[in-house]
């Protein structure tokens, strides 16, 4: 079976040169479902797998724009529209200057699973750009988001194409691109999601990532007896994901110690409480600051250039960005009595982490699985543009937690082992189940 996979990731090596994060990805998915597919030779003979890592189509394209000194400025525009299978292309829009074809091959692929296990019909994709939002001005950021959606309009729509929001890409600049769209297409539809409550969002859907991570976590907590309930977590990131991770957290009865940025992270010893953690959102939605700012204001510890997994915990929440937990990260975990991981990134832990944490058989959940809860609510965020209508906050907060206990059961379904729960067999073989069936429906697309 080894052999079988090293051949194919061979054949994705050489078609893919170059993009290492696309070839992780593939590789932890391809030594889940390769021993599935030997069983099931209706998968081998329509060779669905060599399909699957093959973009349905890949959009790349430039993006000018006008800086506030009257500078012509150009960027690089991508949209990876990997899987339309299940339905229409869902994906987010990544604004970030490591933004690369391989990375977004990587986070398209990615949503192909995550999209198929939320049990609703959409597509994968990923897309986004170079551009770094940080230290622009609204007005340039709203120049830049004019101009790639003046190019990305052409290939998107309700029915087609859905992208949300990423890193960089929050509501300020989904509405620049929305208005954009409209402007240019004549139409308002639920062409994006994230959209603001007044013209079309969800309820809920900021909260989505985080609330969503918290819930999958509780689900793994109860096959083993256990709850949240007076638990220490650590938590890396401070954007979206981390704030409202923290939030639900604080709200079953866990203390939250850590939060973190790329400059460092904060620790407190005692509880990061809803006072702090508004702290957290006004630096960071509003005025755009580094996390270091609430540890003076709080009076906690403040770690410069560090990643918080040497802080004692009992569950982790990795939501800042790929491959922040490695191998040694993973062994200080587990050494200090870590019982759970729940991922709110994509793709948070390095393939050696990930082994460290199945050999020493904590509950370990992958992102794809774990932190599906935005995708589900842009998916909710959709059926209500399709409806002309909104649910209320309750409505939509109950049909994530659903959607996030049917994505635990389907784990369970496929990954259930001898005295383990190997939750990324799990979530592997039942997103490829999912797509792949649907291919075969379909015939030879």
């Amino acid at each position: 079976m080894s052999k079988k996979i090293e051949e194919f990731m061979d054949l994705v090596a050489r078609k893919n040169p170059g993009e290492t994060e696309f070839h992780q990805a593939v590789r932890e998915v391809v030594e889940s479902v390769m021993p599935f597919i030997e069983k099931n030779p209706k998968y081998q003979k329509g060779k669905i797998l060599e399909k699957m890592i093959e973009p349905e189509r890949t959009i790349i394209f430039r993006v000018p724009w006008l800086d506030d000194q009257g500078e012509v400025q150009i960027n690089r525009g991508f949209r990876i529209e990997m899987s339309s299978a299940i339905g229409p292309y869902k994906g987010g829009i990544r604004l970030h200057p490591s933004v690369n074809i391989g990375i977004l091959k990587f986070l398209a692929f990615e949503q192909v699973f995550k999209n198929a296990l939320t049990t609703l019909p959409m597509g994968g994709a990923k897309g986004g750009s170079d551009f770094d939002p940080k230290g622009k001005s609204d007005n340039e950021v709203m120049k830049f988001c004019q101009s790639f959606m003046t190019e990305l309009c052409k290939y998107i729509g309700p029915n087609t194409d859905v992208p949300a929001g990423d890193i960089g890409t929050g509501g300020r600049e989904i509405g620049y691109m929305f208005g954009q769209y409209k402007r240019i297409r004549n139409e308002f539809t639920g062409v994006l999601t994230g959209k603001g409550l007044n013209w079309g969002g969800s309820l809920i859907r900021p909260e989505a990532t985080g609330y969503g991570c918290v819930y999958f976590v509780e689900e793994m907590l109860k096959t083993r007896g256990d709850s949240l309930k007076g638990k220490t977590c650590a938590v890396s990131g401070s954007g979206n994901v981390a704030q409202y991770t923290v939030e639900k957290l604080i709200q079953l009865g866990a203390k939250v110690v850590t939060l973190s940025d790329s400059d460092g992270y904060i620790y407190d010893k005692d509880g990061i409480d809803s006072k702090e953690l508004n702290c957290v959102l006004q630096l960071k939605n509003i005025k755009r600051g580094r996390i270091k700012e609430c540890a003076k204001e709080f009076n906690c510890k403040y770690f410069e250039k560090q990643r918080p997994w040497n802080i004692k915990c009992d569950i982790a929440f990795p939501s800042a960005t790929q491959n922040e937990i490695d191998e040694n990260d993973a062994k200080t975990l587990v050494k200090n009595g870590c019982i759970a991981v729940g991922e709110g990134a994509n793709m948070p832990t390095t393939p050696e982490g990930v082994q460290v944490f199945q050999k020493a058989k904590i509950l370990y959940a992958p992102g794809k699985a774990s932190n599906a809860g935005g995708v589900a609510t842009s998916g909710l965020e959709m059926s209500q543009n399709s409806l002309r209508l909104s649910w209320t906050r309750e409505e939509v907060d109950r049909r994530l937690h659903d959607i996030m206990i049917a994505i635990h059961e389907q784990c369970v379904r496929y990954g259930k082992e001898s005295g383990y729960i190997n939750y990324v067999n799990g979530a592997n073989i039942a997103g490829f189940v999912k797509v792949a069936d649907s291919m075969l429906d379909q015939g030879l697309v």
